[in-house]
């Protein structure tokens, strides 16, 4: 007979139960969210067939031309939300032309995985992206740094391949993130998520932003909400702003971005381009050039920039400057949020 001494108690089985159970919750989470993705590239990929098959019944719709689009967009995005504005159904039908056989589409990959191939121009090399993302299991952002690199091009040029090889696998491996369900804006535009640009932020970007987006409301100089977490796109790209307001008093777009760590050029020139970009796509025939500013927080103090387009500088100086806040009062207002989430933070730490 066992002695009940060494036979283990419950309290010993339960991190056993717990990795079983852990392990259950993990994989239906990731069927649901493959599930979701395979049915979202196939409607994506059914929606631009039915776009490409309207646009080829004839002269009097091809004559319709580049209404089309806007048209389909205004009636969609108001009744399914943003995930089927002008930009994204333009997507759908490149979709189709590049891949016109619906059979042959890589199931493990998503949508935001193909409006990744369309960039490769090449029709081999952007199937061998597709069967090479879901043979590796690449994530999304995996196959777009292989892209960028030239993964496939340098393949075929090097004469020792196997070092490409490893190079390509170890720069995978060192940026390995599973993509998270909620922080795929492109997905959550999709289903029609409510709220879909505050589940993209972290606790504290979402605060620093929260906190920002009051303070201007209060300083009673003209500014007026828009949008948090607006998606500006190019053909191949999507970028998306933290905040974005319109000043009535100048008429003109303003949008910020925040950068954790130091403030790079990089990041310099990135505001520059959502500046011309927004330029281009939002500004109207009476509006004033948009002002671009970046909020830049870190551990030491916190950087203020705002980015003007070339050739209104002088402009931002005149008029700008005496109604939008200045650089001091913008830190403050940083300093004094971030300041008031590490006591919260400490103090729940504490307790």
């Amino acid at each position: 007979m066992s002695d009940p001494a060494l036979v283990p108690g419950p309290q010993h089985q339960i991190p056993a139960l717990l990795m079983t159970l852990g392990e259950l919750i993990r994989q239906a989470r990731q069927r649901a969210l493959r599930a979701v993705d395979t049915i979202q590239v196939q409607t994506c990929w059914e929606l631009g067939r039915h776009i490409v098959e309207f646009e080829q019944g004839g002269v009097a719709r091809a004559a319709y031309g580049k209404r089309l689009l806007p048209e389909l967009a205004k009636a969609l995005t108001a009744e399914f939300g943003k995930g089927f504005d002008a930009s994204n159904l333009r997507y759908m039908r490149l979709f189709y032309h590049a891949f016109p056989k619906c059979d042959a589409l890589r199931h493990e990959l998503s949508w935001t995985h193909y409006r990744t191939l369309l960039r490769v121009d090449s029709e081999t090399a952007r199937t061998w992206y597709m069967n090479e993302a879901a043979a590796q299991n690449w994530s999304s952002r995996a196959l777009e740094r292989q892209i960028g690199t030239l993964y496939y091009e340098r393949l075929l040029a090097s004469r020792d391949r196997a070092a490409v090889e490893q190079e390509a696998t170890r720069m995978t491996e060192a940026n390995a993130n599973p993509r998270e369900f909620v922080r795929d804006p492109v997905l959550l535009e999709f289903l029609g998520v409510p709220g879909a640009g505050v589940l993209l932020e972290s606790e504290l970007e979402q605060a620093l932003m929260g906190q920002l987006e009051a303070f201007l409301l209060e300083l009673g100089k003209g500014f007026a909400f828009v949008a948090r977490q607006q998606r500006i796109s190019t053909e191949s790209r999507d970028f998306y702003v933290d905040l974005v307001f319109y000043n009535y008093l100048l008429k003109c777009f303003v949008i910020f971005d925040l950068k954790r760590g130091e403030l790079t050029h990089q990041d310099i020139g990135q505001m520059d381009m959502y500046v011309r970009m927004y330029d281009d796509l939002k500004r109207g025939p009476d509006d004033n050039p948009t002002v671009g500013i970046i909020l830049c927080t870190h551990k030491d103090a916190s950087v203020v920039r705002y980015s003007v387009l070339h050739g209104h500088e002088q402009l931002f100086a005149s008029k700008y400057k005496l109604i939008l806040p200045s650089e001091e009062e913008l830190r403050a207002e940083l300093d004094r949020e971030r300041a008031r989430l590490q006591l919260a933070q400490q103090r729940d730490n504490d307790n």
